[in-house]
């Protein structure tokens, strides 16, 4: 049963701005520390758009469990991977007090950019 969907949009341009603003602290606040690494290991040019499709997702996972970013929830909470076949795989932080209340789930995600946007949707199934 699927019990949350969430979707979000995400401009590059606006995360490239905050790059050059406030440098790589703005990208370790959102991403977890493996996440952090693949971000170190891209092409300076492709900075801006690794962390859009980071950015985009996670805003869809959080949309998609019900809990938004920002109440108990962060963007560190959660990290996407890829599998062997490059699907993107989503861990939680089961220490977080948000999260313990979640039931097991399986989440499904997507995500896709072009040079100007990031887009990710997400499924939670029950």
């Amino acid at each position: 049963m699927i019990s949350g969907i969430g979707i979000d949009l995400c401009d590059v341009e606006r995360i490239r701005n905050a790059l050059q603003r406030h440098g790589d602290h703005f990208a370790s606040r959102i991403l977890d520390p493996l996440e952090y690494s693949e971000f170190q290991a891209v092409r300076e040019s492709q900075r801006p758009q690794f962390l859009a499709k980071r950015f985009a997702a996670k805003e869809a996972i959080s949309k998609a469990l019900g809990t938004g970013i920002g109440r108990g929830f962060g963007f560190r909470d959660l990290s996407v991977r890829h599998d062997e076949l490059g699907r993107p795989v989503v861990k939680l932080n089961p220490k977080n007090r948000v999260l313990s209340d979640t039931p097991p789930c399986k989440i499904y995600l997507s995500i896709s950019d072009d040079r100007s946007h990031a887009i990710a949707f997400c499924t939670i199934e029950i």
